[in-house]
Order: C-alpha cells, then structure tokens, then sequence
C-alpha cells in the first residue's frame, strides 16, 4: 500500500477540522471524468462525517490527456491566492463539461475576482510552480491516475463510491480512536 509521501500542511487546501481524526487527500485534475464522477461523493462523503473528516484537494493534472487541467488548476490556485480556491474548485467541477479558458474567466468575474488579472496569470503561468510541487508531490506518493485517495496516509486502493469511501473512513476512524 502506498503512503503519502508529502504530508499536509497549512498550505494546503483544507476543508473541515485541520484536527479532524480523519484526513481524506485527493489528488485531482479538473478535466478527469472520474474526478468529476467523484466530486459529488467527497462532498456527500463530507457531509456525513462532519468535522470528524479533514478534505485535502491538491493539483493532479494529466495535460496530456486533459488539455485544459493544466490552466484549470492553475485558475484555481489564482482563486486560492485571493481567498477564493474552494469557490473556483467547486464551480470547476459544477461546469466540467464548458472547461476551457472561457469558463475560468467567467468563474472569476462571478468570484468578483479579476478576469484580466486571472488571464494575465494563466498566460504567465504564475501559479505553474504550485501545482508542479503538487504534482510531483503526487508522483513520490504514487498516484499514477485520478482521482487517487488517501486516508490518514495510506492510498484509498478501492472503489471511490460512497459507500466504499465512507467504509474506509470508519475503518480508519476505529484506528485513529484506538490510538487517541
């Protein structure tokens, strides 16, 4: 089984309790089918934990299969820099299928975020170096496809349905109780 190799950290993108006794990681690409089949099962998965559950979403974008997860990820962390990544992350996914530049500049001006700031970023690729350290963060954890899972530190090797996730999740969460 492999191990998260980069642990989190108050850098990353955090959603529910940073001292949660569970912390789900994704690592994503905004244009992966299966990513966007997953979207709705984290948050449902979320919901149902409450804030026994931390969700950790960190850029994994297959640029050769997916033309447009490298600008997405890059717009998301744009967001991210001005208070605004989980906004830009969820209106990503809720729009998959319009993704292209179009969308992001829309999603910004929606975010009442600069479009022209967020083109200017993306034609500089001023947030390229941050989702690389995710990237290759992901390929030292041994993520080889998306969405890949990892709970309290161990990749998620099954399913990704909700039932599974949330089986799982307990599964840890009796561990992490047994060890408090």
């Amino acid at each position: 089984m492999a191990i998260l190799k980069v642990p989190v950290t108050p850098t990353d993108h955090m959603q529910g309790d940073k001292n949660a006794l569970v912390v789900l990681v994704e690592y994503g690409d905004y244009e992966c089918p299966h990513c966007g089949h997953a979207y709705p099962i984290v948050k449902r998965v979320q919901r149902h934990f409450g804030q026994r559950l931390a969700f950790v979403f960190r850029n994994f974008p297959l640029s050769e299969m997916h033309p447009s997860a490298q600008v997405a990820a890059e717009a998301a962390e744009f967001a991210a820099a001005h208070g605004r990544f989980w906004e830009m992350h969820d209106g990503i996914y809720d729009n998959q299928p319009a993704l292209g530049v179009p969308l992001l500049l829309e999603l910004a001006e929606e975010l009442k975020l600069s479009a022209p700031a967020l083109g200017t970023a993306l034609s500089d690729h001023e947030y390229a170096a941050r989702v690389r350290d995710d990237f290759l963060g992901g390929v030292r954890s041994g993520v080889n496809g998306t969405p890949t899972f990892f709970i309290n530190g161990h990749r998620h090797d099954g399913p990704f349905e909700f039932d599974d996730l949330v089986a799982a999740i307990d599964a840890r969460l009796v561990q992490a109780k047994a060890t408090a």
